[in-house]
């Protein structure tokens, strides 16, 4: 993976040296947004993180986008038609889209798109299969078809016909999330090998945007307003300039100094910020959607196997005070967590209820409990035959100043609940920690997970058995037949036993410690006066300007 990044940054390069790139926008009219870590792809295969999510989606409309509520609506599908039952989904494109070298968008540019995200199967090929339930998605993943069986197809050049193994009830919201965009074959097979999305000259658009600087892991890029938007009327920016930003500390002095209108902070910064008259009224706290938690390698490969231990998992879980962590040195916002599935992003579609409203339900087997860590601890030694232990928790020194607070927090509070347990924390890149956990070279990795979509299901389905995000290996056969059942099974037309069942599959993943919840991130903004219309979302894309305006 490493490789083949430094050889695109390489390509990217030497595409930038022979082309024309779109002119950098200037003026007041253009906003400078801060981002947390270095976008390294904007390839929607290789695309792992929010930051890179959002300057996808600034620059490509898929099916359906966000609405200011978070609700689904028609971007470049202009009708959806649902067959009775629930299998085929028919899409009727608009004809106003065009990319910006000219072409028109068409329904086979989503074809190509997800048969090759399907065929190859990275990060986020499971949304294909496990949470799509597109017909043969698990068999192009698996190489056992060809990636033409996959049930996508272009009736003609303005029809996209998909077909489901079953009902899917939130499909549509699939459709906004950048692994389901489409992208032009013709330019994609125009290009050298693994250069895609590293370039102005090597990307297109077909949103609101057009990149017009970028070089991947680069601290800027920047994007221009396309002209040539169907709905380029209600994009009132002339461009956004995005300029890496590391440090909370940092990000404050460069809102104060005005160089960034749009910053994340956190921590004593927060305080400061609303202390300072100057500023406080620029504040603005908003959901981020994503859960930060510990992962631990269950295989034989790490630690000698110890962390396939429930009890040792649960002694940790149960030795970290997660009030004292959000309120001490997140201090943004954040809210501590005790489930899997993290609150305010879910509601039940009957009752309108959080899905996980009751943050009590578990915290028998997960809270700050030193009595409960010390017996679980003591069985876990009887079960190994051994007294003390030594790991390494890895986590990101470039994902925000506060991960590294938390990351030395957890270390003092389990080593002092727990002497016998030593952690030595190894900070490394974003890139290096996801390399490592996607490769099982770890034995607990400080980490982080967003909803993809307003479903359990985008937590609940990592952890099982063989999905490509289930980083700690862990594998039950009970809570791969609620799943299927939820997404396959029993439950796919009985909304509310899926709903109860869900709980069920939670109730393993949370007695098992299979993770250690921490806290569901929130985002305190502070966004300078005349900038209006930012839509805020915990789900999927945090931050759109589609509407954005600056006075």
């Amino acid at each position: 993976m490493k490789k083949r990044v430094l050889c695109a940054v390489l390509s990217a390069a030497m595409i930038l040296s022979m082309g024309a790139i779109p002119a950098m926008a200037e003026g007041e009219n253009v906003i400078n947004v801060m981002l947390y870590t270095n976008v390294m792809s904007l390839d929607t295969n290789l695309a792992t993180d929010g930051d890179s999510f959002e300057v996808i989606a600034d620059c490509i409309d898929g099916l359906m986008q966000m609405d200011a509520d978070g609700a689904a609506v028609n971007a470049i599908a202009e009708d959806v038609i649902v067959s009775n039952d629930g299998l085929t989904y028919t899409f009727k494109l608009r004809q106003d889209a065009t990319w910006s070298n000219g072409d028109p968008v068409t329904a086979n540019d989503f074809v190509f798109a997800w048969q090759r995200g399907a065929a190859e199967n990275l990060e986020y090929g499971y949304m294909f299969s496990d949470i799509g339930q597109i017909v043969n998605a698990a068999e192009v993943a698996a190489g056992e078809v060809d990636r033409s069986e996959l049930g996508v197809k272009a009736i003609d050049d303005y029809t996209l016909e998909v077909q489901l193994l079953v009902p899917v009830s939130y499909f549509l919201s699939l459709m906004y999330f950048p692994t389901f965009y489409p992208i032009n074959q013709a330019f994609y097979e125009g290009l050298e090998e693994g250069t895609y999305g590293t370039g102005p000259d090597s990307f297109l658009s077909n949103g609101a945007f057009i990149l017009s600087n970028y070089i991947p892991g680069s601290a800027s890029l920047d994007l221009v307003k396309n002209e040539n938007y169907y709905d380029a009327d209600k994009v009132a920016l002339d461009g956004i300039h995005y300029q890496v930003v590391g440090s909370s500390d940092n990000a404050l002095t460069a809102f104060k100094k005005g160089e960034l209108d749009v910053v994340m902070i956190n921590g004593d910064q927060v305080a400061a910020a609303e202390d300072d008259a100057e500023i406080s009224e620029n504040l603005n706290v908003t959901g981020a959607g994503y859960m930060w938690y510990l992962t631990f390698s269950q295989t034989e490969k790490n630690a000698n196997g110890a962390l396939a231990n429930k009890n040792l998992r649960l002694a940790i879980s149960n030795a970290i005070d997660r009030e004292l962590i959000v309120d001490e040195y997140v201090m943004d916002g954040s809210i501590a967590t005790y489930t899997s599935v993290p609150p305010q992003f879910a509601a039940s579609a009957s009752t309108g209820e959080d899905f996980s409203a009751d943050q009590d339900m578990f915290k028998y087997v997960c809270d700050y409990n030193e009595d409960a860590a010390a017996e679980y601890f003591a069985k876990a030694c009887e079960e190994l035959g051994q007294d003390s232990f030594t790991f390494t928790m890895i986590y990101g020194n470039n994902e925000g100043d506060e991960v590294s607070k938390v990351a030395q927090e957890l270390e003092q509070e389990i080593e002092t609940v727990l002497p016998d347990i030593d952690i030595v924390i190894q900070p490394m890149t974003k890139s290096e920690r996801l390399d490592k956990m996607q490769n099982d070279n770890y034995e607990i990795a400080l980490t982080r997970w967003g909803p993809d979509y307003a479903d359990p299901m985008t937590y609940l389905g990592m952890w099982v058995t063989n999905n490509a995000n289930n980083y700690g290996f862990w594998s039950s056969e009970e809570y791969d037949a609620i799943i299927a059942d939820c997404t396959t099974g029993a439950y796919v037309s009985d909304y509310d036993a899926r709903w109860a069942a869900l709980y069920d599959a939670e109730k393993l993943v949370m007695e098992d410690a299979v993770i250690a919840p921490l806290y569901t991130k929130a985002n305190a903004n502070l966004i300078a006066s005349g900038v209006e219309g930012i839509d805020f979302h915990p789900v999927a894309l945090n931050r759109v300007y589609k509407t954005t305006t600056k006075g």
